[in-house]
């Protein structure tokens, strides 16, 4: 079964990599995992004898049997046909409370996110990226990559490349690196209001951010902006890849968009 590129599928080919996503990804008997892109089912057979649950995900009907055989010995697995950018991750029982997946290319970052914000249970992610992927979700602020999804995942989490990954270990072939992202959670994901500010900091990156959330049609004008952001130590014209994460929260907090204790919404869960 040929990968669909349409799909971002790069299937793994070489099961020696399998041990490192296992030891990295610090997999225990009692873990309940997702994953999502289960391909012909190698990832998702070796996180089966090794784990309690195996939640995957696959929108490619083409796998039916090809994964059907690599999980047929294993009981402790369900899988669910369908995109994984729409389908109702919260209702996966028993709750996730790791991501572990070689992910699709295009729907990588988004994956990351809708993850993040949609499953509190989840608590660590080993995914396997597009390198350019990887660099942002872990760009430190002023970097020419540091953008939103640096934000939004540093936001709920430590971010780190632990691992590149060489391009050998797919078939075929990509015509681009890839890396191992882990992510351990250290709170909750930011709440809407936070979101809206990110989104619009970004939303015209060569201009200052107070000019950038105004054209986005924001809810203060540029004054309220420019004051809020010397009020913490930042220039009246700074951009916003120079604030840091939790800048974005303080910030959310002095335009009054937030209260004070609810920058980041939920509680990190017990």
């Amino acid at each position: 079964m040929r990968p669909n590129r349409e799909l971002g599928q790069n299937f793994l080919r070489d099961r020696n990599i399998l041990g490192v996503i296992g030891r990295l990804a610090e997999l225990e008997r009692e873990d309940v995992v997702l994953e999502i892109g289960g391909g012909g089912g190698v990832l998702s057979a070796y996180l089966a004898s090794r784990v309690a649950q195996v939640h995957v995900v696959e929108v490619d009907e083409r796998l039916r049997e090809a994964l059907g055989e690599a999980l047929a010995p294993f009981a402790n697995v369900s899988v669910l046909w369908g995109d994984a950018m729409r389908i109702d991750l919260s209702a996966l029982r028993p709750p996730p409370g790791k991501v572990v997946a070689n992910l699709p290319y295009g729907i990588a970052a988004g994956v990351v996110l809708r993850t993040i914000e949609e499953l509190p249970s989840v608590r660590m992610w080993l995914v396997m990226v597009q390198r350019e992927v990887g660099e942002r979700l872990a760009a430190a602020p002023g970097s020419g990559v540091y953008g939103i999804t640096s934000v939004l995942a540093q936001l709920a989490g430590e971010v780190r490349v632990v691992r590149h990954i060489p391009r050998t270990v797919f078939q075929p072939v990509p015509n681009v690196d890839s890396v191992l992202v882990r992510i351990e959670r250290t709170g909750p994901a930011p709440g809407a209001a936070v979101r809206r500010l990110v989104h619009g900091g970004f939303a015209h990156r060569r201009k200052a951010m107070a000019r950038s959330l105004v054209l986005a049609g924001f809810e203060r004008n540029r004054e309220q902006i420019r004051a809020a952001l010397l009020a913490l130590g930042h220039p009246a014209d700074e951009r916003a890849e120079r604030l840091a994460p939790r800048e974005f929260e303080a910030l959310a907090r002095e335009l009054r968009l937030v209260e004070p204790e609810r920058a980041s919404e939920g509680s990190l869960p017990q």
